[in-house]
């Protein structure tokens, strides 16, 4: 019995001593990164990620970059991009320090990347052992995993204000808490700005060639000021920058019988708030037009979200809403009495998605716009799989309508080639990598006026080590 207390004490000590070892890598290769930027938030991280890394660059910084949204992505500082490989495909935390000490190789000027702990007790984890950044990105306060930072919005707040740096600065674009977000900020002595979205001009957000919010623009700008990179620059960079795969978009198809429709698929948005943001801002922008309807897909597992779509249809104002997946009546009992509009209920789990699509499809018009909300999983994945199989609609608008939304870009003929370091401990997953495909073209110096003063922030301590072989000194 000695024995066995002996090899089980030697076994505690030997898995004491690795992690030690295995923190003291960790926390050396984090110092070979002056900067790190850990974004945490409800809604948009990933694209207020590849953002702010696309306004470093913009200012010649080395940027290294990591997304954990609808497809987690290690961005290179060249912006070309690949899956992030995980075993049995199951996200961990943990996988944090393999991207730090990956990154490190680099030896960037910064680390841009998404908070992946969802707990409270794993977000601050995430901050002061796994990233310990510099400055932190706290995006908005919304709806969503109410189980495990709620039960309300004020519990989500102050569980997301774990992410923000001690002795740091946050950066926000959350006003109704704001009060909040700045007492937590005080209590690790963290400077808060909350940035104002309108300071992001209609023309400057026209300048991406994807759908994006002024909210998460005025973030980025605001990081990027930080470091000492003026506006002009950073939208530049931001506007080179490559989308997220879940970015939000708008496909034109026609059907056999000739009918034209405009389909935004707005699952992603997944929370009452951004879904109506979402939509607005696609009306706005003219990318969806009136006539337009809604299709709501519903899950079993997530009856609360299904009633809170319906709640917000008079919101939307649509001309009809279709009811997917199961169950349909968690929805369409919370929609008001007192709605105008048509409700078809075409739900059923086990239901022919090719037959349901087609139902669909012949209760539109001659020329309407089709917006899905809800959560994509089930019948919504089927769903988008048949329209998919549309033809696309390359023609110009009757009467010379057009969407008001126009890129500032034009594709490049010929990428880039990257050919990644060779990293044994981290194995790239075999899917296609992005290629960036646009670059930006001049504009006006009247748009910007004379160019913003460097920031206070310096995050280039001297080095002693010898220059990267491929990226040579740095400023």
């Amino acid at each position: 019995m000695l024995f066995l207390y002996l090899v089980l004490l030697v076994c505690c000590a030997v898995l004491l001593v690795a992690g030690i070892v295995e923190q003291r890598r960790h926390f050396a290769a984090l110092d070979q990164i002056p900067t790190r930027v850990l974004v945490n938030g409800i809604r948009g991280k990933s694209s207020i990620t590849r953002l702010c890394a696309g306004a470093l660059r913009g200012g010649g910084l080395v940027t290294v970059a990591k997304t954990t949204g609808t497809a987690a992505r290690f961005i290179h500082p060249d912006a070309t991009e690949e899956p992030v490989h995980r075993k049995f495909g199951i996200a961990n935390v943990v996988e944090q320090i393999g991207i730090v000490r990956r990154a490190a190789t680099y030896r960037p000027h910064a680390l841009v990347i998404e908070c992946m702990a969802v707990m409270p007790a794993l977000q601050e984890v995430n901050q002061t052992k796994l990233i310990r950044s510099t400055i932190g990105v706290l995006c908005n306060v919304r709806e969503d995993h109410l189980a495990e930072m709620g039960p309300t919005l004020d519990d989500v707040a102050r569980s997301l204000s774990r992410s923000m740096p001690v002795g740091g600065v946050c950066v926000t674009a959350e006003r109704e808490r704001a009060h909040i977000l700045r007492e937590e900020a005080a209590k690790r002595d963290c400077e808060l700005i909350v940035v104002d979205p309108e300071s992001v001009s209609d023309e400057e957000l026209r300048g991406f060639s994807w759908f994006t919010f002024k909210e998460n623009v005025a973030i980025a700008l605001a990081v990027a000021e930080l470091l000492g990179v003026d506006r002009r620059t950073a939208l530049r960079g931001m506007w080179a920058a490559p989308p997220d795969p879940g970015v939000l978009s708008v496909e034109r198809y026609r059907t056999a019988d000739g009918r034209r429709l405009r389909f935004a698929n707005v699952f992603a948005a997944n929370d009452p708030e951004s879904t109506l943001m979402n939509v607005r801002q696609l009306e706005s922008l003219g990318a969806i037009h009136r006539p337009l309807h809604v299709v709501v897909n519903c899950r079993p597992d997530r009856v609360e979200r299904n009633g809170q779509m319906g709640q917000i249809v008079p919101d939307l104002d649509p001309d009809t809403v279709f009811l997917i997946g199961h169950p349909t009546r968690s929805a369409r009992d919370a929609i008001p009495a007192d709605w105008s509009g048509r409700v078809v209920d075409l739900g059923g789990d086990r239901r022919d998605p090719a037959r349901l699509t087609a139902e669909l499809l012949d209760a539109l018009g001659p020329d309407s716009s089709l917006v899905a909300i809800g959560n994509i999983h089930g019948q919504g994945e089927l769903f988008l799989e048949e329209l998919a199989r549309l033809a696309p609609d390359d023609q110009p608008e009757a009467g010379g309508r057009e969407t008001a939304y126009q890129p500032a870009y034009a594709p490049v003929d010929e990428p880039t080639a990257y050919e990644p370091p060779y990293e044994p401990l981290y194995e790239p997953a075999y899917e296609p990598v992005y290629e960036p495909v646009y670059v930006p073209e001049p504009l006006p110096d009247s748009w910007y006026g004379p160019a913003e003063p460097p920031g206070r922030y310096d995050p280039h301590p001297p080095y002693d080590h010898p220059p990267h072989p491929r990226y040579g000194d740095r400023p």
